[in-house]
């Protein structure tokens, strides 16, 4: 089937994520967060785009709250709340154990408020992404923010923790480890409470965000298809690594160009995948990093780009 990807340009570079507001004035507008700081509304159909809050940071990750605003993760400046009819920017928290995170990424907000959210690398924040994928570092880690403020790391060790999202019925949590091309599942209910098992594993490039859509499916971004040349880095001597990493930019292994976003059920079966030819329309959109299935429509948002992007199931 050939599908019309539909971009929508912001006014600033790298639109990481997307979420789709569900209520009052917000309802159907798209908002996306870009590398200086903003945060934008984008209209249903792409017509308006307004500036709606500063964070002063990077943000990342984008959630609705449970009062309607947006939890947002910065990378510079960890879990923050913005409201969107007026702009305020809420510190939430940006530490873990007293250490300040060095990369905030990605959440998803349980029924009760509880927040399972990721922390990338403790060694590399966001200016330094590809030290850390390529250095393999394996000190990412799952996060939870209970209600009353208390931060419990939940999964560390993991390959590049990226996208987090939970199950329809909220028994399970996940989170992509983008280096290990896997979506890591923990058990919250049930017999198998407390125990950690793989949504899906050796998919066809890395994950980065993920989110459960109003289908209740979980959608997996691939921002890259697999490439030999890193995962032959990654399992080499870590002088090896530390100096590929120093190469020139133009001499380091650079992300393919694609768009594809796939989306598992909760057996962890593949019911979609959305895969557009990088010779098409691609080349004028790339790198998908964010992406939110909403009513038969999936959005996206790319690391890179200054835009988002739509197409129609």
């Amino acid at each position: 089937m050939t599908r019309t990807l539909v971009v929508h340009p912001v006014p600033g570079p790298g639109a990481e994520d997307v979420v789709v507001g569900l209520a009052g004035a917000d309802e159907g507008a798209v908002f996306t967060g870009t590398e200086d700081g903003s945060i934008f509304r984008v209209s249903h159909d792409g017509a308006r785009v307004d500036v709606v809050a500063r964070t002063q940071g990077r943000p990342l990750g984008l959630e609705l709250d449970l009062d309607g605003r947006l939890l947002v993760c910065d990378a510079h400046r960890g879990l923050l709340r913005v409201d969107t009819r007026n702009g305020a920017v809420e510190a939430v928290t940006g530490e873990i154990d007293g250490t300040p995170m060095k990369f905030c990424n990605n959440a998803a907000i349980a029924s009760d408020g509880t927040v399972w959210f990721s922390d990338s690398s403790t060694k590399f924040g966001i200016e330094r992404w590809k030290d850390d994928f390529v250095q393999h570092t394996r000190t990412g880690r799952l996060c939870r923010l209970d209600p009353d403020g208390t931060v419990t790391v939940v999964i560390d060790g993991l390959a590049f923790a990226n996208g987090v999202a939970l199950s329809a019925r909220e028994d399970y949590v996940c989170v992509a480890e983008t280096g290990g091309r896997t979506v890591v599942r923990r058990w919250l209910t049930g017999n198998r409470k407390g125990m950690r098992d793989l949504l899906c594993s050796d998919l066809p490039g890395y994950p980065d965000n993920i989110a459960r859509g109003s289908d209740g499916l979980i959608w997996v971004t691939i921002a890259s298809p697999r490439d030999p040349v890193v995962e032959r880095l990654q399992t080499g001597p870590l002088k090896l690594r530390k100096l590929a990493t120093k190469l020139p930019t133009r001499l380091q292994p650079q992300p393919k160009k694609t768009v594809r976003v796939q989306a598992y059920d909760d057996e962890g079966r593949l019911v979609h995948d959305i895969d557009i030819d990088p010779g098409d329309q691609a080349t004028a959109y790339h790198m998908v990093t964010g992406v939110r299935e909403h009513e038969g429509r999936v959005w996206m948002g790319s690391l890179h780009e200054a835009a988002i992007a739509v197409v129609d199931l």
